[in-house]
């Protein structure tokens, strides 16, 4: 549409001295075309968009953030907000956000905030003001606090929540796989005949704790042997907890034969617990973890796990978020979180009875 172009303009050729502007008005459309092209977004043409390439590789253009900051107040600047105990759950993240923030100019800035600190809006406000972002990233479990919705309506930025379920409109939102993977785990040590099956849940306050817990009650109650309460401990998903709860469990006059940790550090506590009480794994007790984190191939034996698509959730959420402000919120269904997998390892057996395998 004519009214969408840049009217063809002499610019500066020489390689990489050209502006989105050049390229924009080099290839006849406009700028905010070449921006959703750098971008990897939706919402150009096929010809337009190789056209557009075709003049980004010939002149070596490369955006330049510091430029367009001076020049448009923007910081160029992406937030990731965050509050999760597990260190490499976080780096995982990250690694998933730089994965998409990767060829737009756009820098990473990260903040941990504590749910529980009495200045948590106060915090955050100041982060995002400060800052100047053009956007922001909200993972467990900052993602899923109620106090976010008045408080982001009143920053108007840019912004996605990822999370186990929808927190948000669709345009605003990552939705985990945690349920569907917490019955994988479920179905496999059903499978594998266990009846008496323990369980080390993440805290309860975290929505993936909820739904990994509701996953795995889901797929045990299909099978007719539903969750017993008595064999299900809270953690925190620390390897300490992990341990503490593998204790308690395993020194139940009948305890169980399978246990389902909610993430892999709790699991590896309890590998650590079974140790301690002289129980082989897999053979006297089998031990499945969840997100299929470096530690699930470092301990030994070597853990069953679920593996979460953590960085390609990041990933997902960055390129979420440059939609939502170039206005090309239609997400085709390649953007979907993957699903969860079921990674069979050493520490998973079929359940043994005094008489012998069931």
């Amino acid at each position: 549409m004519a009214h969408d172009r840049e009217a063809p303009a002499s610019v500066d050729r020489r390689q990489g001295s050209l502006t989105m502007r050049d390229i924009a008005r080099l290839a006849n459309v406009s700028s905010k075309s070449v921006s959703l092209v750098v971008n990897g977004l939706p919402g150009v043409g096929d010809e337009t968009r190789a056209r557009i390439e075709a003049l980004i590789a010939e002149h070596g253009y490369v955006p330049q953030a510091r430029a367009q900051g001076l020049a448009t107040g923007r910081a160029f600047l992406v937030g990731h907000v965050y509050n999760n105990p597990n260190p490499e759950y976080l780096i995982t993240m990250q690694q998933g956000l730089l994965d998409g923030l990767e060829g737009t100019g756009y820098a990473l800035v990260t903040f941990p905030l504590d749910r529980a600190h009495p200045q948590f809006t106060e915090r955050l406000r100041e982060f995002v003001s400060r800052h100047r972002l053009d956007g922001v990233v909200f993972s467990s479990s900052v993602a899923e606090d109620e106090r976010l919705d008045p408080l982001l309506a009143d920053l108007r930025v840019p912004y996605v929540r990822v999370a186990s379920t929808a927190v948000d409109v669709p345009e605003r939102s990552v939705v985990g796989v945690d349920r569907d993977g917490a019955v994988l785990a479920g179905e496999h040590l059903v499978e594998l005949g266990h009846v008496r099956i323990g369980m080390v849940s993440g805290p309860m306050s975290f929505l993936s704790a909820r739904e990994r817990r509701n996953g795995f009650e889901q797929a045990l109650t299909a099978a007719g042997s539903p969750l017993d309460d008595t064999l299900v401990v809270e953690g925190d998903y620390t390897f300490e907890a992990g341990l503490q709860a593998g204790q308690a469990l395993l020194d139940l006059d009948d305890r169980p034969t399978a246990v389902f940790a909610a993430n892999d550090e709790m699991a590896a506590g309890v590998l650590q617990a079974a140790q301690r009480a002289g129980l082989e794994v897999p053979r006297e007790l089998t031990v499945v973890g969840f997100d299929d984190f470096s530690i699930a191939s470092h301990v030994q034996p070597r853990l069953t796990t679920v593996r979460i698509p953590t960085r390609a959730m990041g990933h997902l959420a960055i390129l979420t978020l440059l939609e939502t402000q170039t206005g090309a919120t239609d997400r085709g269904q390649a953007r979907d979180t993957p699903s969860p997998e079921l990674v069979v390892r050493e520490t998973s057996a079929p359940a043994v009875s005094p008489e012998g395998p069931r």
